[in-house]
């Protein structure tokens, strides 16, 4: 049996390597410590080590401690701060790595310090609102069945009152109930279609952009930072276009009130990106952040629930169905929020699971 090339394994890896030589200047990384640190291998080679972790001096410290004494080190929940990132937290691991002589130079492994309570949570939210979405739709059917005949009742009621004016409160029946059932289709959700082709994120997000942009407040900013070397993607264009319209118009009236208000759509590429257990070699990653006040603690966890929501005049289905359809596209949407910085991100796979075998939803699994 063939053995794996060591260079292939390491490629492969979801965790970062960085290699620095014995002057803490970077030799090489793996296309995860790429997508960690937003920097190619060609742009970052001779760059120090200070200069990939600015203002981190006690791990600039620790990384020159163990060239001197060699050892492993380990610093957890490292704020790492990228260009055109909003920043993450990372486990560092600080290695003593032999090169050629006596010489030694340093071995960095960096892992999102949040990656394995985010797939957890993730699969634990999922399935949540999976249950919950099947309760409300089986009620929602059960509840429509009523409302209908009450409609007939009513409409049968207003061809035999004999003064015409009482059909006014015939009239006030059928209006309810008609609003009650326009409800109920919106608590069954979206109907799914299956009609997916080729689509380039970045229409889809400058569609959105100038829709919102008519309707935003002259105060508000609609910025892009997009990365054009995205591929394609197979999905529905216009379910899209729903999802990302109804981030961005939560977004533009979180911040409507605020002077210089900022809502900013953002496109990236994520390497050995886990979905529901599923990992994939690439994923696209779409943002939609704000400077808004943030959404309280509280809602964060639930915010995705049908009837959530934090605005008096909501309903709270927009981020439901938004979710209902993203998943749809095996994908996921999480939320990171803080007064002054809120950003909901969209990831959907743009490789099938490094993996052979499908789930019973038409996903491969692990």
């Amino acid at each position: 049996m063939k053995q794996p090339n060591p260079m292939q394994i390491l490629d492969s890896l979801a965790t970062a390597v960085l290699t620095f030589d014995d002057r803490l200047h970077l030799d090489w990384m793996n296309p995860a410590a790429e997508e960690l640190f937003a920097i190619g291998l060609r742009q970052g080679q001779n760059r120090d080590f200070e200069g990939l972790f600015p203002d981190r001096t006690n791990l600039v410290q620790r990384a020159q401690e163990v060239l001197a004494q060699p050892r492993v080190v380990s610093e957890r929940e490292v704020w790492l701060q990228c260009p055109g990132d909003s920043g993450r937290l990372v486990d560092i691991t600080l290695s003593p790595l032999p090169l050629e002589g006596d010489r030694l130079g340093l071995l960095v492994e960096a892992t999102l310090s949040d990656r394995r309570s985010r797939i957890a949570q993730e699969g634990r939210r999922i399935e949540e609102q999976r249950a919950l979405r099947r309760v409300i739709r089986g009620l929602a059917h059960e509840v429509k069945n009523p409302l209908g005949g009450l409609r007939g009742a009513a409409q049968l009621l207003a061809a035999h009152l004999p003064d015409p004016d009482l059909t006014e409160y015939t009239e006030v029946i059928e209006h309810e109930v008609n609003r009650l059932l326009k409800l109920l289709d919106s608590l069954q959700g979206p109907r799914h279609t299956r009609h997916r082709e080729p689509v380039n994120i970045h229409q889809v997000l400058e569609r959105v952009r100038r829709l919102v942009s008519a309707e935003a407040p002259q105060e508000v900013s609609i910025l892009q930072d997009y990365d054009p070397s995205l591929p394609e993607i197979t999905a529905d264009f216009d379910q899209l276009v729903q999802v990302f319209l109804n981030l961005a118009q939560n977004a533009v009236q979180a911040v409507s009130q605020q002077e210089e208000g900022r809502v900013i759509l953002r496109t990236r590429v994520e390497r050995n990106y886990t979905i529901e257990g599923n990992r994939h070699p690439l994923a696209l990653r779409v943002e939609v952040a704000d400077n808004g006040p943030g959404i309280p603690e509280a809602e964060q966890n639930q915010i995705f629930y049908p009837l959530v929501t934090s605005r008096a005049e909501g309903r709270g289905l927009g981020l439901s169905i938004a979710q209902d359809l993203i998943t749809a596209h095996g994908g996921v949407i999480d939320l990171q929020s803080a007064p002054g910085h809120t950003v909901f991100q969209v990831t959907l796979p743009l490789t099938p699971p490094a993996n052979g075998e499908a789930n019973e939803n038409g996903n491969r699994s692990l």
